[in-house]
C-alpha cells in the first residue's frame, strides 16, 4: 500500500503542494494484510472505496514561536491495519515538512495497492542480493588475481552454510548449482520473508495461467485438425 492520491485543502507552508505530495507518496505503509485489499482495476467502484483503498488525513497547525516538525506519525489512517511504518516507540517518523508560527497543513490521502512496475513507490524492497556457489567451485566467476586469491577475493558470509571444498579434488564438469541465497532488505512495509514468499506465489500464479492458456490453445488446435479430417 502506498499513497497514490493527495487532496490538499490548506497549505501555507514553505513547500509547494507537489513537493509535499511527492514526499507523502514515498512514505512506507504497513502492508502485512495487503492481500485483503483489491487492486483498483479489479474493484467495481468508480474511483476508490474501502475495499480497494485506505484513507489517511493530516491536519497540523503551528501556533508557537518554535519550529513544529510534521512527520509520518501525524498521518491518521481510517484503517488501523494500514498505518505509516514506525520502527519503534522512539521513532519520530519520516519528515514531511517543518512549520513556523501561522503555518498550516491540512490534506487527505488515498493509499492504494499497486506494483513497482507501475511506480517505484510501490516497491517494498530497498535492496536485494542473489548468490550461489560462494566458494566458486563451479568456476563460473573468473577472478583477476595479483598475488593471493584468498586475500584479494574473500568469500561471502554464505560460505559458512556450505562445506569448504578440497583444493586437490578433481573438477566436476557436470556439476550444477543447487543452492541459492537471496538477501532482501525492505523499507518496512513488508517483512523480507513475506516479500520472497509473495513473489514466488505471484510467479507460480502467472506460470499456471500460461500453462492453462497453452493447454486450451493445444486442445483448440487438435479439435480443428480433427474437424478437417475425413
Amino acid at each position: 500500500m502506498t499513497i497514490d492520491m493527495v487532496e490538499i485543502e490548506t497549505n501555507t507552508t514553505v513547500l509547494a503542494d507537489e513537493f509535499i505530495a511527492h514526499r507523502l507518496g514515498m512514505i512506507p505503509i504497513d502492508s502485512t494484510d495487503v492481500e485483503r485489499i483489491k487492486y483498483t482495476r479489479d474493484c467495481t467502484c468508480s474511483q476508490y472505496c474501502s475495499e480497494c483503498s485506505v484513507e489517511l488525513t493530516l491536519h497540523v497547525k503551528c501556533t508557537e514561536d518554535r519550529t513544529k516538525i510534521v512527520t509520518s506519525k501525524d498521518l491518521v489512517s481510517n484503517n488501523p491495519q494500514f498505518q505509516p511504518v514506525v520502527e519503534d516507540k522512539n521513532d519520530q517518523g519520516i519528515l514531511i515538512v517543518k512549520l513556523r508560527k501561522g503555518h498550516e497543513l491540512k490534506l487527505k490521502c488515498i493509499a492504494k495497492k499497486g506494483v513497482a512496475k507501475e511506480h517505484a513507490k510501490w516497491s517494498p524492497v530497498s535492496g536485494v542480493a542473489f548468490e550461489y556457489d560462494p566458494y566458486n567451485k563451479l568456476r563460473h566467476t573468473h577472478y583477476w588475481i595479483e598475488e593471493d586469491a584468498g586475500k584479494e577475493w574473500p568469500v561471502s558470509g554464505n560460505a559458512k552454510l556450505e562445506a569448504e571444498p578440497n583444493p586437490d579434488a578433481p573438477f566436476d564438469y557436470n556439476a550444477k548449482p543447487d543452492r541459492f541465497y537471496i538477501e532482501t532488505e525492505t523499507v518496512g512495509s513488508l517483512k523480507p520473508e513475506d516479500v520472497v514468499s509473495m513473489g514466488m506465489k505471484t510467479l507460480l500464479d502467472k506460470l499456471g495461467y500460461v500453462q492453462m492458456q497453452l493447454k486450451e490453445e493445444l486442445a483448440s488446435h487438435q479439435q480443428d485438425q480433427t474437424g478437417w479430417s475425413y
